[in-house]
């Protein structure tokens, strides 16, 4: 019988995912990089749907489309402090993710792997990440023989190995849709 250390988050934030959605329930597998005039055009139209949302409830922000990895990225930021507050929740981010993704599908006709960040809402959760990543390990150098991470989306788990990596360690992901999870070991 292995030593598995469950690692718990107090809240559980989703963020993104390649083929899952926050949910955990997978989504169409896209195997191919989306073309730059295809990945500019994602972000137009979201940039449009998002520019509606911020006009109906009388927010301010400045919108910029870039493309990183083969995906749109939509950044949102204001100058005014607190403006986007109850945007920048994560769970309002996913939402509002998954909305402009259907917005952009309903355009293209493709399915879109965009990723919206909203007041820093993506660094704020990678440094939760990078924290829950580090209690796992001192779990493990405290003699666990592995730890086990909550159930995240695809693009959380990217993010958690690449951050595992980072520190010297090994991850896999294992489980099957809303139960697919990041397993941490010494390398």
């Amino acid at each position: 019988m292995s030593d598995v250390t469950e690692i718990n988050e107090s809240e559980h934030l989703s963020s993104d995912s390649d083929t899952a959605t926050p949910d955990g329930i997978e989504s169409p597998s896209v195997d191919t990089v989306a073309a730059p005039g295809q990945l500019e055009e994602e972000g137009d139209i979201a940039a449009d749907y998002i520019e509606e949302l911020l006009d109906i409830t009388d927010l301010d922000g400045d919108i910029e489309i870039d493309a990183r990895g083969g995906r749109a990225y939509l950044s949102v930021t204001s100058s005014e402090q607190g403006n986007l507050r109850l945007l920048s929740r994560p769970d309002t981010v996913t939402a509002l993710q998954e909305l402009t993704r259907i917005a952009v599908q309903t355009k293209t006709g493709a399915f879109s792997r965009l990723i919206l960040d909203i007041g820093g809402s993506r660094e704020t959760r990678e440094a939760e990440l990078a924290l829950l990543v580090d209690k796992a390990v001192e779990r493990i150098e405290a003699g666990a023989e592995s730890a086990s991470l909550p159930p995240m989306s695809s693009y959380e788990r990217k993010l958690i190995h690449d951050v595992v990596a980072e520190r010297g360690f090994t991850s896999q992901s294992e489980g099957e849709g809303r139960d697919r999870h990041t397993v941490i070991t010494r390398s």
